[in-house]
């Protein structure tokens, strides 16, 4: 954040509806938008959100010639911590956001589909593109967020694919067995199946803290991330588990600011979410295995589960995303339909399931 927005912050300018609100458009009108995320702008989607969402708006607006936008940005607890971007965009504290969906399963059940299906794709890029266009396809995504005040952009994937991080030495499946595992979401349900091992709810930026005081033993996180925060520093071992990729970002907009805005802009915002939704999945892909080896040179081992001990830790779990799909149908909701469609388009790009989830539907 550059010093006058951070000025701008803590003075407490008026941003969002005001500008958004303002009725009938005139050349080059100035529309306030105020930008959050409760996780540092170190984090990589928020780095890109600012470097690349926000240029990419204000070029193709500036083509336009008849809107700009005076952005105002809050990352990092300034407005919100991690799990408040939701209700903070809902009351209006930021105009657009982006929300840690894995948070929010109770009030966000459908964009748990990705995280409720392990085993099936690593390519970020794949289940980016079949989540959103399930949320595209079936209504259910877009509801769950209208009831939160918010209008649906894109959904993202910024991890390559969950791995185990931990503070002792993992060889085996065997080696998991009565750890505790920080996580968020389902991801703890991942645990399931194997005898003494507990999940433990965190958040990214506190999973270093809990590795190292000894509040658990090991972490689900992915490569990019774990250099990002430096967990080699408290979980110098890693045991690639590939769990898979998951959508854990959505960029939504305040309905009511959303209703103010000229057309023009709302769909030069669409156009750049589902640019931002492709564009850092790709960099989670770029930089996946850069991540890896960043992680080796500074001390860390890395251990390959076997491909036997992978499908047995599929075949264990219990088919949490038909439990998830059966939830979502006692509501009326598609779950099931979303779930067999989502298995299907990770299929058609190449995805080989190790557990087909959708066929033990009931």
């Amino acid at each position: 954040m550059t010093f006058t927005r951070r000025v701008a912050l803590a003075a407490g300018v008026a941003v969002g509806l005001t500008g958004a609100m303002g009725g009938a458009a005139s050349a080059q009108e100035t529309i306030n938008l105020t930008a959050i995320d409760g996780y540092p702008d170190r984090s990589m989607w928020v780095a890109e959100f600012s470097g690349f969402f926000i240029p990419r708006v204000n070029e193709l607006l500036a083509e336009g010639g008849n809107y700009e936008i005076e952005w105002m940005e809050a990352y990092g607890g300034q407005i919100v911590k991690p799990r408040g971007v939701l209700e903070g965009i809902k009351l209006g504290l930021g105009d657009i956001g982006i929300v840690t969906t894995i948070f929010h399963n109770s009030a966000l059940p459908s964009q748990g589909i990705s995280a409720v299906t392990p085993f099936v794709s690593s390519d970020a890029r794949v289940v980016a593109q079949a989540v959103d266009e399930i949320a595209r396809e079936f209504p259910q995504m877009q509801a769950e967020l209208a009831a939160e005040n918010q209008v649906y952009l894109a959904t993202g994937v910024v991890l390559d694919t969950y791995q185990l991080f931990a503070s002792v030495p993992l060889n085996s499946l065997a080696d998991v067995e009565g750890l505790k595992v920080a996580g968020a979401g389902y991801n703890l349900r991942y645990l399931e199946g194997i005898e003494g091992a507990a999940g433990v709810q965190g958040g990214l930026p506190n999973f270093y803290n809990m590795l190292q005081t000894g509040v658990v033993e090991a972490a689900m996180t992915w490569p990019e991330a774990a250099g990002t925060f430096n967990f080699v520093e408290v979980a110098p071992y890693m045991l690639q588990t590939d769990f898979g990729a998951v959508n854990s970002k959505t960029v939504t907009v305040n309905a009511d600011v959303w209703a103010g805005l000229p057309d023009e802009v709302k769909e030069v915002l669409q156009t750049v979410a589902i640019e931002y939704r492709d564009h850092i999945a790709g960099i989670a892909m770029d930089r996946a295995g850069a991540a890896l080896e960043a992680y080796v040179e500074a001390g860390g081992t890395v251990v390959e589960l076997s491909a036997e001990q992978r499908q047995a830790w599929a075949e264990g779990m219990p088919n949490i995303a038909a439990e998830w799909a059966a939830d979502l149908d006692a509501t009326g909701a598609p779950g099931s339909e979303m779930l067999a469609a989502y298995m299907d388009k990770l299929r058609a790009a190449g995805a080989e399931p190790l557990r087909d989830w959708a066929a033990e539907l009931n």
